[in-house]
């Protein structure tokens, strides 16, 4: 994995409404041009890693680069599912994140219980794996502090 870990930064905007209602796991999802300036290389899958909302905390975070095989996406995304309860929705904010590491290949399910299941499995991977230092080390980087005037429209 030699892009990680990875920065990226981009402006939150609506997906294709399934994280919350479906799965119960809400996801934030950049824009075509952010997943387009991600590196062409990077494999698909499920990554861990760090993400802020505005200037907000940093939290943890597990991530989808793909196709979402389930659903047959003609589109590639990256959708983060942020590891912290937000009392309500953050579109047009900006979120800055940083992909420390790979959990799994993407891969297509069985049912929608077998996908809720590996996501939840996934979470706990994340959890577990930036909670070593140095995956926690990460969590302090300059990056996450956004210069005055770049936090999102909505302040």
């Amino acid at each position: 994995m030699r892009h990680l870990p990875y920065f990226c930064r981009g402006e939150v905007v609506k997906g294709f409404g399934r994280g919350s209602k479906e799965l119960g796991i809400p996801t934030a999802n950049f824009s075509e041009q952010v997943v387009e300036s991600f590196p062409p290389d990077i494999s698909t899958g499920i990554y861990y890693g760090w993400a802020s909302v505005g200037n907000g905390d940093v939290h943890k975070m597990v991530l989808s680069i793909g196709w979402n095989p389930f659903y047959r996406n003609t589109k590639k995304s990256v959708e983060t599912h942020i590891i912290h309860t937000f009392k309500e929705d953050f579109y047009g904010e900006i979120l800055s994140i940083v992909i420390v590491g790979y959990i799994r290949p993407e891969k297509n399910f069985d049912s929608l219980e077998a996908l809720i299941s590996a996501i939840q499995e996934d979470i706990e991977e994340a959890k577990r794996q930036l909670d070593l230092p140095e995956h926690l080390k990460l969590k302090e980087d300059n990056f996450f502090n956004l210069p005055e005037g770049k936090i999102g429209n909505n302040r």
